[in-house]
């Protein structure tokens, strides 16, 4: 083989290979359907044409057939008259017209035989392509739905990639030392230059909180004396008071419970008063 054969092979092949890589199905299938609706107009052109010849051919058969019967009626009218001769010419010119009408009856046949084969032809022609166009929207549809399923198949592949993930891991713990800055900064700017002499009383309400919390317990617990309360003021009339009722002792679980509140406020005291000595 020649280099000038292998090189004319060569371009003919990557010729090949760039058409059918650039071939799109959906404008392939449009255009398919485009040169089908153009072959069914000229089709259209032909029947009517057909269809024009056929009563064309209908209308000489037509006007033969009665220039034969006016020769006929001719040729009577010279025998009625007595003119043999003129008879004669007379059907011999109907016989003409009837050879005529011969011609045009049997070119009548085909062409109307073949303008029914030809709408025949046109109907399948049209019912093809009607059909064609609802397969060409049938695998455009296709086309479409394998295309979103080959982007998603390539986004998920490409989200498999650990770079992505790790990029997010990263950010996460980025935004996590920003946010840990920022509440430092802010507990140092409460420290250095918010109002000292607020906060100390702040953790004073605090502890007196809890005092008054701790010394509640042990009143409860029977382990501190009752608070006093004011007597009222009886009015001039004696009243007749019914006797009063005894409290009950607390159970043995009821103090256990008691003391482990009491040792807890206990502890949280003592933690607020170290927070305060800071």
């Amino acid at each position: 083989m020649g280099i000038f054969s292998r090189l004319a092979q060569l371009i003919k092949s990557n010729l090949n290979d760039l058409i059918s890589k650039s071939e799109d199905p959906e404008k392939m299938l449009n255009q398919v359907v485009l040169d089908m609706n153009n072959q069914l107009v000229e089709a259209k052109k032909q029947v009517a044409s057909s269809i024009a010849d056929e009563k064309r051919l209908a209308k000489q058969f037509e006007q033969e057939a009665a220039n034969s019967a006016e020769w006929e009626r001719r040729a009577m009218m010279a025998l009625r008259a007595g003119n043999e001769e003129l008879a004669k010419e007379a059907l011999a010119r109907k016989r003409e017209h009837d050879a005529l009408v011969t011609t045009f009856k049997e070119q009548h046949t085909k062409q109307k035989n073949a303008v029914e084969q030809l709408k025949k032809a046109l109907r399948m022609l049209n019912d093809k392509i009607e059909e064609a166009k609802r397969k060409k929207n049938v695998l455009i549809a296709r086309k479409k739905r394998a295309e979103a399923q080959k982007a998603i198949q390539e986004t998920m592949h490409g989200l498999k990639d650990q770079s992505a993930f790790e990029t997010f891991d990263r950010m996460s713990q980025k935004i996590d030392q920003i946010e840990a800055e920022a509440e430092a900064g802010a507990e140092i700017q409460e420290e250095y230059t918010g109002d000292v002499l607020a906060s100390q009383f702040a953790n004073l309400e605090k502890r007196a909180g809890a005092d008054d919390d701790l010394t509640a317990l042990k009143r409860k617990m029977g382990l501190a004396p009752p608070e006093e309360v004011a007597a009222p003021v009886e009015p001039v009339q004696a009243r007749v008071q019914a006797p009063a009722v005894p409290t009950p002792a607390p159970s043995q679980t009821e103090q256990d419970e008691l003391a482990a509140a009491l040792e807890e406020l206990e502890a949280e005291q003592v933690q607020e008063q170290k927070k305060a000595a800071r």
